[in-house]
């Protein structure tokens, strides 16, 4: 067996390198133990950075010089006289405001007072300084026209205006016509005063 021994372990070493090698060639076939070194590569671009530099700080402003005082010229301080306050006294209302300097009062417009100022020779001395004008009397325009009217203490219109018309021509012939005439003026109290009154002027086709 000693003569045979090396033989024997040959032909085993043989026997076990050759189902090793027939092992490794009938073992399949692993599709993704090769690698493909024919895929494409990504190119990867390397931008360079450019560093930041922080920028040093600027000096601080320099302070303002002190500004000097005289204090000489500085005033002295003034001393209050001593003042009594009685607690007991009773406090009445303020004084009525006074009216400024320059101002004008404006006298008093009343409508109905005791006695209503009336046109003098009465309404029959306004009516003769009416005339029909020549577009009225052709269109026929007829109807009353009311004139409002301010007399004022003495007698005088000193402001007219027709409150409800006709047309025609014949609102400014009333118009004209209270103006000029003259007014025994209205009485409050047996005193002259201002009165605004309505007067109605009538116009007739004849």
């Amino acid at each position: 067996m000693r003569r045979k021994y090396r033989r024997y372990f040959e032909i085993s070493l043989i026997l076990s390198l050759s189902l090793i090698i027939a092992a490794f060639k009938l073992s399949p076939k692993d599709g993704n133990s090769y690698e493909n070194f024919n895929q494409t590569q990504d190119l990867i671009t390397i931008e360079n950075i450019i560093n930041t530099v922080q920028k040093p700080k600027p000096p601080p402003l320099p302070m303002p010089a002190p500004v000097l005082v005289n204090t000489d010229e500085v005033p002295q301080e003034i001393e209050l006289d001593d003042v009594e306050i009685d607690l007991d006294a009773q406090i009445g209302p303020p004084p009525p405001p006074r009216d400024p300097p320059g101002a004008i009062e404006e006298p008093i417009i009343f409508v109905a007072v005791e006695e209503m100022p009336h046109p003098i020779g009465g309404i029959q001395a306004i009516q003769e300084k009416i005339h029909y004008t020549e577009f009225g009397r052709r269109a026929g325009i007829k109807g009353t026209v009311y004139i409002e009217a301010i007399i004022d203490e003495e007698g005088n219109v000193i402001n007219a205006k027709v409150k409800k018309g006709i047309g025609g021509g014949l609102d400014e012939e009333a118009l004209d016509a209270v103006l000029n005439t003259k007014f025994v003026p209205g009485k409050q109290r047996g005193k002259p005063v201002r009165v605004k009154l309505v007067i109605p002027i009538k116009f007739v086709l004849r």
